[in-house]
Formats: structure tokens, C-alpha cells, sequence
């Protein structure tokens, strides 16, 4: 099963805790595509997010830097076949 790094934001008894964390596929949300990431970024929701200095996360655990290029691996959404980039 392959592993990845990912910031997750959990919520704590004063505020939220912010954590560069490994994980595995299991750990993953379902979904229907899976992509090869070769690059990731933050925005400013994402900062405030992980500072915790605004109310922006509405379920917690979450995971940041959703907003990336890369390529599909597999998928079973109609608008995005494997080895899409």
C-alpha cells in the first residue's frame, strides 16, 4: 500500500493541532480517482486552517494541500481516465 506525507488538522481541546503526518491508502476518504501527485500547494484557507487563527475547518480530522498536478492513475469518474494529467 503506498504511503504519503499530509498535513492533518485535528481538533483539540484549545483550538485545532496541526501535524505533517505519514499515512496509507486506508487512512484515505473514499473517492473515484486516484492520482499520481508531482506537485501540491497551500492557499491562504489552507494557512489559516493550520494556524488556527480562523474558523475555516467545518469537519475534523482534515487533511490540507488538496490542490495539485499530477497524473491518474485510476479512476471510475467518466471525466477523468487513467493517464490523464
Amino acid at each position: 500500500m503506498a504511503t504519503f506525507k499530509a498535513i492533518r488538522i485535528d481538533k483539540a481541546d484549545k483550538g485545532t493541532t496541526a501535524a505533517l503526518t505519514e499515512f496509507d491508502e486506508a487512512d484515505l476518504m473514499d473517492g473515484d480517482v486516484t492520482v499520481r501527485v508531482e506537485w501540491s500547494t497551500l492557499n491562504y484557507k489552507d494557512g489559516l486552517a493550520v494556524t488556527g487563527k480562523a474558523p475555516v475547518v467545518r469537519r475534523f480530522p482534515i487533511d490540507r494541500g488538496h490542490r495539485f498536478a499530477g497524473t491518474v492513475e485510476q479512476s471510475s469518474h467518466p471525466d477523468w481516465k487513467a493517464a490523464t494529467r
